[in-house]
């Protein structure tokens, strides 16, 4: 115990540290929100892939899915790092950045308003974001308390409150920079932790020749041997809309793409790519592979009869030395600390550039009326800094009370979450980084097609499973966008031909 407690207190004592230290570049909106647009490769991998991976992977995602598919779950963690990482960083990364860069682009709300020259837009996609970004929120709270309460004893409820005062401190202090530079020092933990972790885990069960020999001796749902150690597993369709969610949603997530918006330049985005997609085979290739041993272990079995999914990967770790467990906890608290501080800092920031200072800004070629002083200038950017660092309490404090009564698993909260926000986003925004003919009225029928679908699924007790549903709203998106485009008035193409000039630059 004195071993995890004081490692414990020495990794937040640096997440506080490193939030002092960036504190002096957080004092401009950019420099709050996207670190100066100035952030190298190595903090901008490893942020996307640790916000990417967090508890709800580790915990919720890694021990539900293992149980149900067996090793042919490690598959979405292939399918995250070759469509999630690599896909997304080759797709949107230098269009991303450029276009974002050219018409001042802050947030994804922000992109949709300016490229598609619609503040009713930028309002809903606003709104939306903030709505649905708090239940992935909870899943992420829920899933380190339950290793917390299993490493340490303490009550869920006390871990939870912690775990949310401290990420509010050091993204309070230090913005995107701090965020950043904390991701590459949790993201490092990630990778031993979880290769560790496998070891421990494997060594446990004889080697990883007999436990994979255990598994295939498992009788499936249907009373069939061996599906647990084969490819495919006993899904192969299940499996498929778990990997479309959890790889095609990262491109339409704000706090995914965002980190595009902050990195330095084109060469650092190619080596980017690089850095994150091998994180993402390490760290989520590893979370479902060690989830796929799930049912060597005893369940847990909740009040209501049923598995407790969420109990999974605790149940298969408790065994595990003291040094081992106090990796597993800094491992888990690494990964959600650092999601939890991307959702805070989108949030917050999509809040207040997008609804509560609304600035009507020029598009390029376009000719700015008016101007104001530096110094009210100034006073304004410190002012809607000061207002993003309160909505971050506010944000932290809505997502704490969700996630003291959760209303079910991790991986249903996730998959409300990313179905209604990438279901929304996905296809407008990859679409509008590339072809012009993408107009305004297709961006509003997505939007309702994303948050429609998801919203009526849950409404009717979700009688399409909500992981499933996700899938079908970001894939569907595509065509709704398409086709609505091809029938609604065009974009002025001045207009569009001013926006994508970035590109010949």
């Amino acid at each position: 115990m004195i071993i995890k407690i004081l490692l414990t207190i020495v990794f937040l004592v640096v997440m506080v540290g490193v939030g002092l230290y960036s504190r002096k570049q957080a004092r401009s909106v950019d420099g709050f929100v996207l670190g100066g647009r100035s952030v190298g490769p190595w903090l901008t991998a490893f942020a996307f892939g640790t916000s990417y991976f967090s508890a709800v992977v580790f915990v919720g995602y890694a021990g539900q899915f293992g149980w149900k598919y067996g090793l042919s779950s490690a598959w979405i963690g292939v399918g995250n790092a070759v469509i999630g990482s690599l896909l997304a960083w080759l797709l949107l990364g230098r269009r991303t950045k450029l276009m974002t860069q050219h018409i001042e682009s802050r947030t994804m709300p922000d992109f949709f308003g300016t490229r598609f020259d619609s503040q009713g837009l930028r309002v809903t996609a606003s709104v939306i974001a903030f709505v649905f970004l708090i239940p992935y929120t909870a899943g992420v709270y829920k899933g380190i308390s339950t290793l917390f309460e299993m490493g340490f004893g303490i009550p869920y409820e006390y871990c939870v409150i912690l775990m949310a005062i401290l990420t509010a401190v050091y993204v309070i202090l230090g913005g995107y920079k701090a965020t950043a530079m904390n991701d590459f020092i949790q993201g490092i933990i990630m990778i031993f932790g979880i290769v560790a972790v496998i070891a421990a885990v494997l060594a446990a069960q004889g080697g990883l020749t007999e436990a994979v020999a255990k598994l295939a001796a498992l009788p499936g749902d249907d009373g069939q041997q061996g599906m647990f150690a084969t490819w495919f597993g006993p899904d192969p369709w299940g499996l498929l809309g778990v990997v479309v969610l959890t790889s095609l949603g990262t491109m339409g997530l704000p706090q995914m793409v965002g980190k595009f918006y902050s990195i330095s330049d084109e060469s650092a985005i190619r080596r980017g790519t690089v850095i994150s997609t091998v994180f993402a085979f390490i760290v989520a290739g590893g979370c479902y592979f060690l989830g796929g041993f799930g049912r060597l272990y005893d369940p847990v079995i909740a009040d209501n009869g049923k598995i407790a999914f969420d109990s999974i990967v605790p149940a298969m770790l408790v065994q595990l030395s003291p040094a081992l467990i106090a990796l597993v906890v800094l491992l888990v608290l690494s990964a959600s600390m650092s999601t939890l501080a991307s959702l805070v800092l989108t949030s917050s920031s999509t809040m207040t550039l997008d609804l509560i200072y609304r600035d009507k800004k020029s598009l390029p070629g376009e000719v700015e009326d008016g101007s104001i002083d530096d110094v009210v200038a100034e006073r304004i950017e410190r002012r809607k800094v000061v207002v993003m660092r309160v909505l971050i309490v506010f944000f932290i404090a809505i997502s704490l009370l969700i996630a003291l009564n959760p209303p079910t698993f991790i991986a249903q909260l996730m998959g409300i979450s990313w179905g209604a926000l990438a279901g929304a986003f996905l296809a407008p925004f990859m679409l509008g980084l590339y072809w012009r003919g993408v107009t305004t009225a297709s961006v509003w029928a997505c939007f309702v097609w994303g948050v429609g679908l998801t919203v009526v699924n849950m409404l009717l007790g979700n009688p399409i499973n909500p992981i499933n549903c996700g899938a079908i709203a970001m894939v569907g998106g595509f065509p709704v966008v398409w086709l609505v485009s091809l029938v609604t008035p065009k974009m002025p193409k001045v207009l569009i031909k001013s926006i994508f000039d970035c590109y010949k630059k």
